[in-house]
């Protein structure tokens, strides 16, 4: 019977993953590149794998086996597709269960009581609970969906700053400064979307979108402009009569908290714990001590 459960938490930026005993108890952690579903299989396995062996190491079990303990997995993407049949060829562990990361995100927000998250960060997705019911909208991935994520908003960044180059609108601080990032050469921007970029590159520009919108700058605030009304339009469907409480999870969370409306504001509350929190209390339920020794999947 194994003693131990791994959870991970898989997004477009990185792979958490968290090594707990029986009682729920995290004894070690690890962390590694993206873990999305919609990249390779190869790359989101190798990085499940060396954040999993992270966490035992820093647990002081280098003894023990990943092919001995069972694996929670809630990763970006999941949701489209069938790539998890694929990816669960190339993991070692004795067995493995994927869900979206929303779920274990909503798990870790809200514990078992009713209401709405969203996540946030390099993609977006909403999710709420009520009377046992889930309900999920968003999370389509960047090519089609991400609405106000980090890797959108980067990407309209990169648009608009072309759109300036072009002279089809003034150029702003931001948008000067983007050009500035590459040299001044609009084709390097070209060559940055068509050859390399990745969402979590187009999100890594963010930031400098909040950062010059708190300069006043008005390319930063159109952007975000948007972007809200994105996620206003979103928390007006998902958020059901009677909710009290609204969670915030990912990297663009506390920039967004106080740029919703004020009827979202008025439910927002401080989530219970993180993603790979739920994915921990998700794992334990999903294999209790007596599933331990059966067949792996």
């Amino acid at each position: 019977m194994s003693e131990y459960v791994i959870a991970i938490d898989g997004g477009g930026t990185s792979c958490r993953a968290a090594l707990a005993d029986r009682h729920g108890q995290v004894i070690g952690r690890g962390k590694r590149g993206s873990a999305n579903i919609f990249t390779t299989s190869d790359a989101i396995g190798e990085n499940i794998v060396a954040a999993a062996n992270e966490a035992l190491r820093n647990a002081g079990l280098n003894s023990i086996n990943l092919s001995d303990i069972p694996a929670y997995l809630g990763l970006a993407g999941i949701n489209v597709g069938e790539r998890q049949h694929e990816l669960a060829t190339v993991l070692p562990f004795a067995d493995t269960q994927f869900v979206h990361d929303g779920l274990i995100a909503l798990q870790g927000a809200l514990g078992d009581e009713d209401g709405v998250m969203a996540i946030l960060g390099t993609g977006s997705v909403y999710l709420s609970r009520s009377n046992g019911a889930l309900r999920s909208i968003g999370g389509w991935g960047f090519a089609v969906g991400d609405q106000a994520s980090g890797a959108v908003i980067g990407r309209t960044l990169l648009q608009q700053t072309l759109l300036a180059h072009d002279g089809i609108h003034e150029h702003t601080p931001l948008s000067r400064a983007i050009m500035a990032r590459f040299d001044d050469d609009p084709e390097a921007v070209v060559e940055f979307a068509q050859q390399s970029a990745r969402p979590a590159d187009y999100g890594a520009l963010a930031p400098m979108i909040f950062d010059y919108d708190g300069r006043g700058d008005l390319l930063a605030r159109e952007i975000l402009l948007e972007a809200v009304r994105d996620i206003t339009r979103a928390l007006d469907t998902i958020v059901f009569q009677g909710c009290e409480r609204l969670c915030l999870l990912g990297g663009l969370a506390q920039e967004y908290a106080r740029r919703l409306a004020p009827r979202h504001r008025a439910i927002l509350r401080d989530p219970r714990g993180d993603a790979l929190s739920g994915a921990v209390q998700l794992a334990l339920r999903a294999f209790p001590p007596e599933m331990a020794g059966e067949e792996r999947r």
